[in-house]
Protein backbone atom coordinates (compact mmCIF):
# COMPACT_ATOMS: atom_id res chain seq x y z
CA UNK A 1 0.00 0.00 0.00
CA UNK A 2 1.31 3.40 -1.09
CA UNK A 3 2.32 5.41 2.21
CA UNK A 4 1.64 9.16 1.20
CA UNK A 5 1.50 10.66 4.44
CA UNK A 6 0.60 13.88 2.59
CA UNK A 7 2.41 16.64 3.22
CA UNK A 8 5.79 15.50 4.03
CA UNK A 9 5.22 17.50 7.92
CA UNK A 10 9.15 17.23 8.06
CA UNK A 11 10.45 20.51 6.30
CA UNK A 12 10.49 23.01 8.64
CA UNK A 13 12.67 20.95 11.06
CA UNK A 14 15.60 21.39 8.16
CA UNK A 15 15.69 25.60 7.96
CA UNK A 16 16.24 26.40 11.63
CA UNK A 17 19.40 24.46 11.87
CA UNK A 18 20.74 25.51 8.19
CA UNK A 19 19.90 28.87 9.16
CA UNK A 20 21.97 27.85 12.86
CA UNK A 21 24.59 26.29 10.23
CA UNK A 22 24.90 29.00 7.96
CA UNK A 23 25.14 32.28 10.47
CA UNK A 24 28.43 30.01 11.77
CA UNK A 25 30.23 29.68 8.30
CA UNK A 26 31.37 33.52 8.87
CA UNK A 27 29.93 34.42 5.72
CA UNK A 28 27.92 37.50 4.68
CA UNK A 29 24.25 38.03 6.36
CA UNK A 30 21.76 35.54 4.05
CA UNK A 31 19.19 37.34 2.31
CA UNK A 32 15.84 36.11 1.13
CA UNK A 33 15.81 34.29 4.34
CA UNK A 34 11.80 35.58 5.01
CA UNK A 35 10.96 33.31 1.82
CA UNK A 36 13.76 30.51 3.13
CA UNK A 37 10.69 28.94 4.62
CA UNK A 38 8.36 28.80 2.28
CA UNK A 39 10.55 27.63 -0.67
CA UNK A 40 12.32 24.87 1.97
CA UNK A 41 8.41 23.18 2.60
CA UNK A 42 7.30 23.45 -0.52
CA UNK A 43 10.53 22.04 -2.30
CA UNK A 44 10.80 19.30 0.12
CA UNK A 45 6.72 18.86 0.60
CA UNK A 46 6.63 18.19 -3.03
CA UNK A 47 8.92 15.34 -3.48
CA UNK A 48 7.79 13.82 -0.48
CA UNK A 49 5.00 13.15 -2.51
CA UNK A 50 5.98 12.80 -5.81
CA UNK A 51 4.27 9.63 -7.35
CA UNK A 52 8.11 7.58 -6.40
CA UNK A 53 7.92 8.18 -3.09
CA UNK A 54 10.34 6.04 -1.48
CA UNK A 55 9.04 2.89 0.55
CA UNK A 56 12.04 1.77 1.29
CA UNK A 57 14.12 4.67 2.72
CA UNK A 58 13.32 7.44 5.29
CA UNK A 59 11.87 10.34 3.63
CA UNK A 60 13.42 13.09 5.66
CA UNK A 61 16.71 11.10 4.62
CA UNK A 62 16.00 11.44 0.98
CA UNK A 63 13.43 14.80 0.28
CA UNK A 64 15.03 16.84 3.51
CA UNK A 65 18.66 17.38 1.86
CA UNK A 66 16.95 18.38 -1.76
CA UNK A 67 14.30 21.02 0.62
CA UNK A 68 17.18 22.04 2.79
CA UNK A 69 19.28 22.63 -0.27
CA UNK A 70 17.00 24.87 -1.72
CA UNK A 71 15.93 26.80 1.25
CA UNK A 72 19.90 27.22 1.31
CA UNK A 73 20.52 28.32 -2.20
CA UNK A 74 17.56 30.99 -1.47
CA UNK A 75 19.52 32.52 1.20
CA UNK A 76 22.56 32.79 -1.00
CA UNK A 77 20.85 33.65 -3.69
CA UNK A 78 21.80 31.27 -6.31
CA UNK A 79 20.74 31.53 -9.85
CA UNK A 80 18.96 29.14 -12.07
CA UNK A 81 21.45 26.81 -12.71
CA UNK A 82 23.24 26.90 -9.32
CA UNK A 83 20.20 26.39 -7.60
CA UNK A 84 19.47 22.80 -10.05
CA UNK A 85 23.46 22.32 -9.17
CA UNK A 86 22.39 22.12 -5.70
CA UNK A 87 19.94 19.90 -6.04
CA UNK A 88 21.18 17.42 -7.63
CA UNK A 89 24.34 17.47 -5.34
CA UNK A 90 21.80 16.99 -2.59
CA UNK A 91 20.69 14.13 -4.23
CA UNK A 92 24.33 12.45 -4.11
CA UNK A 93 23.79 12.72 0.07
CA UNK A 94 20.19 11.92 0.33
CA UNK A 95 18.96 7.85 1.73
CA UNK A 96 19.07 5.88 4.72
CA UNK A 97 16.90 2.82 5.21
CA UNK A 98 13.48 3.13 6.93
CA UNK A 99 14.81 0.28 9.83
CA UNK A 100 16.72 3.43 11.49
CA UNK A 101 12.99 5.15 11.55
CA UNK A 102 12.76 4.21 15.08
CA UNK A 103 15.68 3.93 16.74
CA UNK A 104 18.18 6.20 17.97
CA UNK A 105 20.10 7.53 15.27
CA UNK A 106 16.40 8.85 13.93
CA UNK A 107 17.48 12.70 14.84
CA UNK A 108 20.31 12.36 12.34
CA UNK A 109 18.09 12.51 9.46
CA UNK A 110 17.05 15.92 10.32
CA UNK A 111 20.76 17.06 11.41
CA UNK A 112 22.45 15.32 8.15
CA UNK A 113 19.58 16.74 6.10
CA UNK A 114 20.65 20.37 6.92
CA UNK A 115 24.17 20.04 6.90
CA UNK A 116 24.20 18.24 3.33
CA UNK A 117 21.55 20.79 1.92
CA UNK A 118 23.97 23.83 3.22
CA UNK A 119 26.66 21.98 1.28
CA UNK A 120 25.38 21.47 -1.24
CA UNK A 121 24.50 24.84 -1.92
CA UNK A 122 27.63 25.94 -1.21
CA UNK A 123 29.04 23.55 -3.54
CA UNK A 124 26.83 24.78 -6.09
CA UNK A 125 27.96 28.27 -4.99
CA UNK A 126 31.54 27.58 -6.06
CA UNK A 127 30.98 26.51 -9.32
CA UNK A 128 30.77 22.49 -8.56
CA UNK A 129 28.36 20.91 -11.39
CA UNK A 130 25.87 17.86 -11.49
CA UNK A 131 23.96 15.96 -13.37
CA UNK A 132 20.66 17.81 -14.69
CA UNK A 133 18.73 14.41 -14.89
CA UNK A 134 18.34 14.09 -11.21
CA UNK A 135 14.93 16.06 -11.40
CA UNK A 136 12.21 15.74 -14.39
CA UNK A 137 8.85 14.65 -14.58
CA UNK A 138 9.64 11.26 -16.18
CA UNK A 139 7.95 8.81 -13.87
CA UNK A 140 10.13 6.82 -11.98
CA UNK A 141 12.68 7.39 -9.86
CA UNK A 142 14.73 10.43 -11.73
CA UNK A 143 18.18 9.79 -11.50
CA UNK A 144 18.55 6.36 -11.19
CA UNK A 145 16.83 6.22 -14.80
CA UNK A 146 19.13 8.31 -16.82
CA UNK A 147 21.23 5.90 -18.57
CA UNK A 148 18.33 2.97 -19.25
CA UNK A 149 17.17 2.54 -22.96
CA UNK A 150 13.78 3.43 -22.56
CA UNK A 151 14.16 6.60 -20.66
CA UNK A 152 13.42 9.92 -22.46
CA UNK A 153 13.80 12.80 -19.89
CA UNK A 154 11.12 15.33 -19.22
CA UNK A 155 12.25 18.94 -18.06
CA UNK A 156 10.24 20.15 -15.39
CA UNK A 157 7.96 23.05 -15.94
CA UNK A 158 9.98 26.29 -15.06
CA UNK A 159 8.49 28.24 -12.08
CA UNK A 160 8.93 31.41 -13.94
CA UNK A 161 6.53 30.73 -16.38
CA UNK A 162 4.05 29.77 -14.13
CA UNK A 163 1.97 31.37 -11.18
CA UNK A 164 3.83 29.10 -8.15
CA UNK A 165 2.20 29.56 -4.82
CA UNK A 166 4.52 28.26 -1.67
CA UNK A 167 2.30 25.43 0.20
CA UNK A 168 2.33 27.55 3.27
CA UNK A 169 0.33 29.78 2.19
CA UNK A 170 -2.80 27.43 1.92
CA UNK A 171 -1.70 25.41 5.03
CA UNK A 172 -0.32 26.09 8.16
CA UNK A 173 2.45 24.09 9.97
CA UNK A 174 1.73 20.90 11.82
CA UNK A 175 3.48 20.53 15.47
CA UNK A 176 3.85 17.65 17.80
CA UNK A 177 2.38 17.63 21.20
CA UNK A 178 5.03 14.99 22.46
CA UNK A 179 8.04 13.40 20.69
CA UNK A 180 6.50 10.60 18.78
CA UNK A 181 5.80 10.00 15.26
CA UNK A 182 2.99 12.47 14.29
CA UNK A 183 0.09 9.48 13.59
CA UNK A 184 0.20 8.88 16.96
CA UNK A 185 -1.18 12.15 17.60
CA UNK A 186 -4.68 11.15 16.21
CA UNK A 187 -4.99 7.94 18.48
CA UNK A 188 -3.79 9.50 21.35
CA UNK A 189 -6.37 12.37 20.87
CA UNK A 190 -9.17 9.77 20.07
CA UNK A 191 -8.25 7.63 23.21
CA UNK A 192 -8.32 10.55 25.41
CA UNK A 193 -11.84 11.17 23.82
CA UNK A 194 -13.06 7.77 24.85
CA UNK A 195 -11.42 8.11 27.83
CA UNK A 196 -13.27 11.01 28.88
CA UNK A 197 -16.67 9.61 27.56
CA UNK A 198 -15.91 6.67 30.05
CA UNK A 199 -15.23 8.75 33.29
CA UNK A 200 -18.25 11.24 32.32
CA UNK A 201 -20.77 8.15 32.06
CA UNK A 202 -19.32 5.78 35.01
CA UNK A 203 -17.54 7.77 37.16
CA UNK A 204 -14.17 6.92 37.41
CA UNK A 205 -11.34 4.86 35.22
CA UNK A 206 -9.98 1.42 36.22
CA UNK A 207 -8.10 -0.70 33.44
CA UNK A 208 -9.01 -3.62 35.04
CA UNK A 209 -12.71 -2.86 33.64
CA UNK A 210 -11.12 -2.94 30.15
CA UNK A 211 -12.07 -5.99 27.75
CA UNK A 212 -10.86 -4.77 24.91
CA UNK A 213 -9.22 -2.15 22.57
CA UNK A 214 -10.09 -1.68 18.87
CA UNK A 215 -8.14 0.78 16.89
CA UNK A 216 -9.37 1.71 13.21
CA UNK A 217 -5.88 3.49 11.74
CA UNK A 218 -4.20 3.56 8.61
CA UNK A 219 -2.04 0.95 7.58
CA UNK A 220 1.53 1.46 7.65
CA UNK A 221 3.34 -1.64 9.13
CA UNK A 222 6.68 0.49 10.49
CA UNK A 223 4.33 1.94 13.14
CA UNK A 224 2.08 -0.75 13.97
CA UNK A 225 4.11 -2.22 17.04
CA UNK A 226 1.88 -4.45 19.36
CA UNK A 227 4.78 -4.85 22.00
CA UNK A 228 7.42 -2.41 21.61
CA UNK A 229 10.42 -3.23 23.01
CA UNK A 230 12.33 -0.05 23.40
CA UNK A 231 11.25 4.19 24.08
CA UNK A 232 12.12 4.83 20.55
CA UNK A 233 9.71 1.76 19.46
CA UNK A 234 7.14 3.20 21.52
CA UNK A 235 7.29 6.45 19.81
CA UNK A 236 6.41 4.82 16.72
CA UNK A 237 3.65 2.30 18.45
CA UNK A 238 -0.05 3.11 17.84
CA UNK A 239 -1.22 0.68 19.97
CA UNK A 240 1.12 1.94 22.89
CA UNK A 241 0.39 5.22 22.66
CA UNK A 242 -3.46 4.86 22.68
CA UNK A 243 -2.77 2.71 25.60
CA UNK A 244 -0.55 5.20 27.11
CA UNK A 245 -3.25 7.99 26.91
CA UNK A 246 -6.48 5.94 27.99
CA UNK A 247 -3.87 4.61 31.44
CA UNK A 248 -2.98 8.19 32.23
CA UNK A 249 -5.21 10.35 29.96
CA UNK A 250 -2.40 12.06 28.09
CA UNK A 251 0.94 11.45 25.91
CA UNK A 252 4.20 13.41 27.38
CA UNK A 253 7.34 13.31 27.50
CA UNK A 254 7.43 10.85 30.31
CA UNK A 255 5.50 8.06 29.09
CA UNK A 256 8.35 7.21 27.00
CA UNK A 257 10.66 6.41 29.78
CA UNK A 258 11.13 3.02 31.21
CA UNK A 259 9.57 3.69 34.24
CA UNK A 260 6.51 4.32 32.69
CA UNK A 261 7.07 1.42 29.36
CA UNK A 262 7.61 -1.10 31.72
CA UNK A 263 4.16 -1.09 33.78
CA UNK A 264 2.42 -3.82 34.44
CA UNK A 265 -1.12 -2.37 33.72
CA UNK A 266 -0.33 -0.87 30.81
CA UNK A 267 1.83 -4.24 29.29
CA UNK A 268 -1.94 -5.61 30.05
CA UNK A 269 -3.84 -3.68 28.18
CA UNK A 270 -1.46 -3.89 25.62
CA UNK A 271 -2.61 -7.64 25.63
CA UNK A 272 -5.96 -6.73 24.57
CA UNK A 273 -5.20 -4.44 21.75
CA UNK A 274 -6.34 -5.37 17.93
CA UNK A 275 -6.17 -3.31 14.87
CA UNK A 276 -8.34 -2.09 11.51
CA UNK A 277 -7.61 -0.50 8.83
CA UNK A 278 -10.58 0.89 6.81
CA UNK A 279 -10.16 1.45 3.16
CA UNK A 280 -11.20 4.94 3.95
CA UNK A 281 -8.89 5.35 6.50
CA UNK A 282 -5.06 6.20 4.37
CA UNK A 283 -1.93 6.96 5.53
CA UNK A 284 -1.87 10.35 4.52
CA UNK A 285 -1.60 13.28 6.81
CA UNK A 286 -4.54 15.11 4.96
CA UNK A 287 -7.23 12.67 5.21
CA UNK A 288 -6.41 10.29 8.14
CA UNK A 289 -8.40 9.76 11.11
CA UNK A 290 -8.18 7.20 14.29
CA UNK A 291 -11.02 5.80 16.05
CA UNK A 292 -10.48 3.78 19.83
CA UNK A 293 -13.41 1.75 21.01
CA UNK A 294 -13.44 0.72 23.80
CA UNK A 295 -15.44 -2.50 25.30
CA UNK A 296 -15.70 -3.40 29.13
CA UNK A 297 -16.61 -6.36 30.43
CA UNK A 298 -20.35 -5.41 31.39
CA UNK A 299 -20.37 -5.02 27.29
CA UNK A 300 -20.53 -1.00 27.20
CA UNK A 301 -18.72 0.80 24.62
CA UNK A 302 -16.64 3.71 24.50
CA UNK A 303 -16.11 5.29 21.03
CA UNK A 304 -13.79 8.07 20.66
CA UNK A 305 -12.57 9.51 16.94
CA UNK A 306 -10.37 12.17 15.88
CA UNK A 307 -9.92 13.40 12.35
CA UNK A 308 -7.87 16.59 13.38
CA UNK A 309 -5.72 16.54 16.65
CA UNK A 310 -4.90 19.56 18.03
CA UNK A 311 -1.28 20.73 16.64
CA UNK A 312 -2.28 19.96 12.95
CA UNK A 313 -2.36 22.70 10.89
CA UNK A 314 -6.43 22.38 10.43
CA UNK A 315 -5.70 23.29 14.23
CA UNK A 316 -2.73 24.77 15.00
CA UNK A 317 -0.96 25.29 18.80
CA UNK A 318 -1.70 28.64 20.75
CA UNK A 319 1.58 30.07 21.20
CA UNK A 320 0.99 29.44 24.71
CA UNK A 321 0.98 25.95 24.09
CA UNK A 322 3.49 25.83 21.79
CA UNK A 323 6.07 27.73 24.24
CA UNK A 324 4.71 25.23 27.21
CA UNK A 325 5.82 22.44 25.01
CA UNK A 326 9.17 23.63 24.65
CA UNK A 327 9.75 24.22 28.45
CA UNK A 328 8.55 21.05 29.06
CA UNK A 329 10.58 19.07 26.55
CA UNK A 330 13.69 21.58 26.86
CA UNK A 331 12.92 20.77 30.98
CA UNK A 332 13.75 17.11 30.82
CA UNK A 333 17.80 18.25 29.49
CA UNK A 334 18.27 21.38 30.65
CA UNK A 335 18.35 23.60 33.56
CA UNK A 336 15.88 26.17 34.12
CA UNK A 337 17.88 29.09 33.04
CA UNK A 338 19.42 27.44 29.87
CA UNK A 339 15.70 27.11 28.63
CA UNK A 340 14.86 30.46 29.03
CA UNK A 341 18.19 31.60 27.48
CA UNK A 342 16.98 29.45 24.66
CA UNK A 343 13.83 30.37 24.64
CA UNK A 344 14.75 34.51 23.95
CA UNK A 345 18.10 33.68 21.60
CA UNK A 346 15.22 31.89 19.15
CA UNK A 347 12.60 34.71 19.96
CA UNK A 348 15.44 37.38 18.41
CA UNK A 349 17.78 35.42 15.79
CA UNK A 350 16.95 37.38 13.17
CA UNK A 351 18.43 40.73 15.23
CA UNK A 352 21.77 39.08 15.62
CA UNK A 353 24.90 38.41 13.55
CA UNK A 354 25.88 34.92 14.54
CA UNK A 355 24.62 32.33 16.59
CA UNK A 356 26.86 31.95 19.60
CA UNK A 357 24.24 32.83 21.70
CA UNK A 358 22.01 30.03 21.10
CA UNK A 359 24.56 27.60 20.41
CA UNK A 360 26.73 28.29 23.86
CA UNK A 361 23.38 27.23 25.76
CA UNK A 362 22.84 24.04 23.91
CA UNK A 363 26.66 23.00 24.21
Amino acid sequence: MKQDWYYSTWPTRFLFSCNVDFKNTGLPRPVNIQSAPSVNDHSAGKDGNARVSPFRFHPPTVVGPLGSATACSRLLSLDRSQCSNALAIAALLAGDPMANAATQSKPLHIGNAARFGLEAALLASRGLEASTLILDSTPGCAGFSAFYNDYLPRALPSPVKQDPRFLLEDQDIAFKRFPAHLGMHWVADAACSARELLVNTIGGFNPSMIQNILLRIPFSKYINRPFPESEHEARHSFQFNACTALLDGEVSVQSFSPAFLDRPELLSLLSRVRVEHPQDNPANFNKMYAEVLVTLTTGDVFKGRCDTFYGHWRKPLSRDSLLKKFRANAGVVLPGEKVEAIFDAVENIEDRQDCSHLTMHLE
